[in-house]
């Protein structure tokens, strides 16, 4: 086996910015900055009257480090406490940051577990925080504000860094005032100006807020566009007067949520997929809502039973992609709801159809596939059935209830069993690796104390096996059951073998 060239330079590239970890998260609101601390006066040395030895008391200058902070205890992870101690910081760090979005729902799932996952910080963790905030910006990556706000919630919030990303985790969820507040309450952070007048507005107080937009431009602390966009997020009747904003070429949450405010919000379709929350509110319409849901959805950054209830909220008005998914979801719902065989078989083509087109094969296969499982349908219908059967929570229930003649390959793929025969280059690439194959490279990291450095080195060939190289696939396959995690293995297989689409 061999580990990517590519993907070691990648490992070794140097950050991107001095204090913060490799990220693609390059839309953060410029909201805080540090005080500067006045330098240490000198003092002259003691002078001592004796030659004995004075007592020293040893203690450490650094705060303790963050790192180490999760929201998953290891009793429900299943991942031992030292899953990251014999790793470096900023090496894991940027192993996260490289994880691709574009994946299956069982890598994703496995991801988000390790990013959640409470253990030991990594090797010369410092309170710099490189790795909790490369697993912070993944998870906003993703679009998973809310276990982000979770972890954010768990810190100290004296890190300049830490308090940038739990106020932009705020403004896109509505819950600023609570972040506003917080930064009035730290000495130690002063907030921009363009976010202190935001905050003195949400607080009410439109005075000081005014104060200080003019005291920030004659001191030329602000550009002309924010300039612009603040003066009418104080005072919308000057929008009639004052020529048209611009559209960015790079919005955050803050200037998002002030165009909002003056009645000229930015579609969120083309922003990153952390904005998408900002739709899923109720004074969003449902076509936007809608849409977020399934883009949430594709990175499991939030369930399938909320895609589900935005699915159904209401009647679709007009036809054609989101509305026809909806409407099909919808039937379906009420098929089953009366247990009618005969329309069930007859609206469950289309469902199908609208979760391939939707890339939401695994989300509607949870939602329905146990559902289906044992209804007589047509033979059409029942096909449908075992394969969302197989991609759903009850996989394996469901594969020794199949008939023999069903779906063979998956089905003992299904049951941890590996199969005899394999025809397509999936299947042999799934077959190679569930008899196993040479792993050591993976296994010099996890026998050495870096079992959550080599898990996401694993995930990474996997992603890259998803191009074309099945070897990789293999590979990725046979460490995972090498290291317990039979789920993951299983999961990801039946996910690469059934959905037949490039990611």
């Amino acid at each position: 086996m061999r580990i990517k060239t590519t993907f070691f330079a990648l490992v070794c590239a140097s950050p991107i910015w001095a204090n913060e970890p490799l990220s693609v998260i390059d839309w953060l609101s410029e909201s805080v900055e540090p005080v500067a601390q006045p330098a240490p006066i000198p003092t002259e040395d003691a002078v001592s009257d004796g030659a004995a030895t004075p007592d020293v008391t040893v203690s450490a200058l650094d705060a303790p480090s963050p790192d180490g902070i999760g929201i998953l205890p290891t009793n429900l992870t299943g991942l031992p406490s030292n899953l990251w101690s014999g790793s470096d910081a900023q090496t894991v760090a940027t192993l996260v940051a490289a994880q691709s979005v574009n994946t299956l729902p069982a890598i994703h799932g496995l991801l988000s577990t390790l990013l959640l996952a409470e253990a030991d910080p990594p090797a010369a963790a410092g309170p710099d925080a490189v790795f909790f905030l490369a697993r912070v910006d993944k998870l906003l990556d993703i679009g998973a504000l809310e276990p982000a706000s979770e972890l954010l919630a768990r810190t100290e919030p004296s890190n300049p860094a830490l308090l940038r990303r739990a106020f932009d985790v705020g403004l896109l969820t509505g819950n600023e005032t609570e972040i506003c507040e917080l930064m009035r309450e730290r000495p130690s952070i002063a907030p921009t100006y363009s976010a202190r007048i935001f905050c003195l507005a949400r607080n009410g107080d439109w005075p000081a807020a005014a104060l200080t937009l003019n005291t920030a431009k004659a001191l030329d602390k602000i550009t002309d566009e924010q300039d612009q966009l603040l003066a009418r997020f104080l005072d919308p009747e000057l929008s009639e007067t004052m020529p048209a904003l611009t559209t960015p070429s790079r919005v955050t949450p803050l200037e998002y949520r002030m165009r909002e405010a003056i009645g000229e919000p930015l579609p969120t379709r083309n922003l990153p997929r952390a904005f998408a929350h900002a739709d899923l509110r109720s004074i969003a319409g449902w076509k936007p809502q809608l849409e977020a849901a399934e883009r949430l959805s594709r990175t499991n950054a939030i369930s399938e039973n909320r895609l589900l209830g935005v699915y159904t909220d209401r009647t679709p008005a007009a036809s054609g992609g989101v509305w026809d998914r909806a409407e099909a979801v919808q039937r379906l719902e009420t098929a089953l709801s009366t247990r009618d065989p005969a329309a069930i078989s007859e609206h469950l083509p289309a469902v199908w159809e609208a979760a391939a087109e939707a890339q939401l094969e695994v989300a509607f296969a949870r939602l329905f596939g146990e559902k289906l499982q044992g209804l007589p349908l047509t033979d059409t219908a029942q096909n449908i059935a075992a394969v969302m059967g197989l991609l759903s929570d009850t996989y394996e229930i469901t594969a020794k209830t199949l008939p023999e003649n069903s779906l063979p390959f998956a089905t003992a793929i299904a049951q941890g069993i590996t199969p005899l025969n394999a025809t397509s280059a999936r299947e042999i690439a799934v077959k190679n690796g569930f008899e196993g194959v040479d792993i050591a490279q993976l296994k010099q990291f996890s026998d050495n104390g870096m079992l959550g450095e080599a898990i996401l080195r694993a995930m990474a060939l996997f992603n890259e096996g998803l191009r074309g190289d099945g070897s990789d696939v293999a590979t990725a396959l046979s460490f995972f059951r090498h290291i317990g995690l039979e789920d993951t293995a299983r999961r990801a297989a039946l996910q690469y073998l059934l959905i037949q689409r490039d990611v």
